[in-house]
C-alpha cells in the first residue's frame, strides 16, 4: 500500500520552524528583542501549469467563485489566500505563542480524531496523559495506533480513486488559568471558535458536549463542584469543556473541529465557467485526499493564540487593582529563561 501524501514536516514546525527561518535581526543570544519576529518561507516547488483549467472553471464548494464574486479577480495559481498554504504563518506564530503558554505551565495539543467513518471511540485518548509523541507516531496524527492505520487505509481508499473525505480534529489545553475569558463579547469558547473556523475548509465547532449535549437533561448535564485535597474548587465531569460562561474555570478545555472533503478532486464535476458557460472540471496536480492530519497542528496554533491574547488581557486587566476575593487566582508569576 501506498503512503498516503501527509507531509511530515508541518508537524516540525509546530516547535522549530521559527527558530529556523527567524531573522537574526529580531534575536540576541537566544532572546527575543521586543521587535517584531519576521519569519520568511520561500515556495520552492512551484507547479503553476498544474492550475491552468482552473483559471476558467470554478471548483466545486471552493473560493474559486465567491473571490471573483467579491474582488472580480483571484489568484488561480495556487489559490492565493484561499490555498491552506497560508497556514504556515499561523503554525509559525502558534509556535511562540506555544512557549510563553509553557513557561505557565499550560499546553495544547491537537490530534486526529475522525476521519470519514472511521471514528475515535470516546475516552479512548486519555487527555490527562496525552502527548505529542503519541500523535506525532504516525502521519495521521492520530494517537491510537490501530485506528490510525484505519484512518490511513480510509484515505489511501479514496485518493486512488480521485476523491476526498473529511473529519474531526480534536484540541485541547491543559493546566489553562482561572479566569481567562471575557462574559459577553469576547467569551473564550466564542474566541477559540472564531480563530478555528477561520482555518480553510473548516465546518463545525463543538465545545465540551457540542451537539450531543442537547440529548441529556438538565441534571445529566451539569458539572457538579466538588473541593480537591489541595482546596481548589473543581467539577467532577467536564461537559462543559472547561468554560463556563465564556469563562475559563480551571478544567481541561476540550473542543473539536469538523473539516469537509477538499473540494479539489480528480473526479469529474459539474460547474460553470467565468463567462457562465456550464462545463465538467477534474482537477489536475497535487491536492490532499483529506485535509485532517494537516490540519492538526494549525488548529492547534490558533488555539495557543487565542490563549495567550486572552491571558494578556486577563493580566491587564483583572491584575491591574487588587483581588477583590481570595477565589480570584493571579496568573502564575515565570522566573526568566535562558533563551525564548
Amino acid at each position: 500500500m501506498e503512503e498516503v501524501s501527509v507531509a511530515p514536516s508541518v508537524g516540525v514546525l509546530r516547535m522549530c520552524l521559527f527558530l529556523k527561518l527567524i531573522s537574526n535581526l529580531n534575536l540576541t543570544e537566544g532572546l527575543t528583542l521586543g521587535s517584531p519576529i519576521h519569519i520568511f518561507v520561500p515556495n520552492t516547488d512551484q507547479r503553476g501549469k498544474d492550475y491552468s483549467e482552473l483559471a476558467l472553471a470554478y471548483r466545486p464548494s471552493h473560493a474559486d467563485a465567491t473571490y471573483d464574486f467579491k474582488y472580480g479577480i483571484r489568484a488561480v495559481q495556487g489559490g492565493g489566500r484561499s490555498s491552506a498554504r497560508e497556514t504556515i504563518g499561523r503554525v509559525a506564530a502558534g509556535a511562540v505563542a506555544k512557549k510563553i503558554l509553557k513557561m505557565l505551565g499550560t499546553e495544547v495539543l491537537a490530534y486526529a480524531s475522525q476521519v470519514h467513518k472511521v471514528v475515535l471511540p470516546e475516552g479512548i485518548v486519555d487527555h490527562e496523559t496525552l502527548t505529542m509523541e503519541q500523535i506525532e507516531s504516525n502521519i495521521v496524527r492520530c494517537p491510537d495506533p490501530e485506528y490510525a492505520q484505519k484512518m490511513i487505509e480510509a484515505i489511501d481508499a479514496v485518493r486512488v480513486r480521485g476523491e476526498s473525505i473529511g473529519g474531526v480534529v480534536t484540541c485541547i489545553a491543559r493546566n489553562v488559568p482561572l479566569g481567562l475569558g471575557q462574559p459577553v463579547f469576547e467569551k473564550l469558547g466564542a474566541e477559540l471558535a472564531k480563530a478555528t473556523l477561520s482555518v480553510p475548509a473548516t465546518m463545525g465547532f463543538e465545545l465540551g458536549s457540542g451537539f450531543a449535549g442537547t440529548f441529556l437533561m438538565g441534571s445529566e448535564h451539569n458539572d457538579e463542584f466538588y473541593v480537591d485535597p489541595n482546596g481548589k474548587i473543581r467539577t467532577k465531569t467536564n461537559r462543559s469543556g472547561g468554560i463556563q460562561g465564556g469563562i475559563s474555570n480551571g478544567e481541561i478545555i476540550n473542543m473539536r473541529i469538523a473539516f469537509k472533503p477538499t473540494p479539489t478532486i480528480g473526479k469529474k464535476q459539474r460547474t460553470v465557467t467565468r463567462d457562465r458557460e456550464e462545463t465538467e472540471l477534474s482537477a489536475m496536480g497535487r491536492h490532499d485526499p483529506c485535509v485532517v492530519p494537516r490540519a492538526v497542528p494549525v488548529v492547534e496554533a490558533m488555539a495557543a493564540l487565542v490563549l495567550v491574547n486572552q491571558l494578556m488581557a486577563q493580566k491587564a486587566q483583572n491584575e491591574l487593582l487588587p483581588f477583590a476575593s481570595p477565589l480570584q487566582e493571579p496568573i502564575p508569576t515565570v522566573a526568566p529563561l535562558n533563551h525564548v
